[in-house]
């Protein structure tokens, strides 16, 4: 059976459906229930990274449909990439549309009692100005991940 008839009988509309890009995530609930996740997921057809962030609805559950989603450019990947390799102390990407505002912070902190890093995601809906915002704390280990996600990310839509 050829991969295409495979995909058509596993109810697919077409070979792209079947097709996961590259995507990692960063987990972090708490106890609290106030815990979150941030995504970043490759589109090289789109030339872009984007960034989705859920806050969390249960002890290990997101809220996936009320998300946050940024569509990152070169230059975004170049910002926060200047904080993960200690160029700079924080980044602010702001974004606007006639829908929304959205914008992501990530800073380093000093505070040897906390996270070396805390990265958010917010949106502002122009119609009622409703906020939603998920923060959350990164380790030097998954700062350093994500440094090495986000390089190969430029190097793959540079297409070097």
């Amino acid at each position: 059976m050829s991969l295409k008839a495979g995909l058509m009988n596993a109810n697919l509309e077409s070979p792209v459906a079947a097709q996961r890009l590259p995507e990692h995530a960063i987990y972090k609930p708490n106890a609290k229930g106030g815990g979150g996740v941030i995504r970043f997921g490759l589109n090289p057809d789109k030339a872009a990274v984007f960034v989705d962030a859920a806050s969390q609805s249960g002890e290990r559950q997101f809220d996936w449909e009320n998300k946050v989603t940024m569509k990152w450019g070169l230059a975004d990947l170049g910002a926060a990439l200047s904080v993960l390799q200690g160029r700079q102390p924080q980044a602010k990407l702001f974004h606007q549309s006639e829908k929304a505002n959205s914008a992501f912070e990530l800073r380093h902190r000093d505070d040897p009692d906390r996270a070396p890093y805390l990265m958010g995601v917010s949106r502002q809906e122009a119609a009622d100005k409703s906020v939603r915002k998920v923060t959350i704390p990164l380790t030097h280990a998954e700062a350093a991940v994500l440094e090495e996600v986000l390089a190969a990310a430029v190097r793959r839509l540079v297409g070097w």
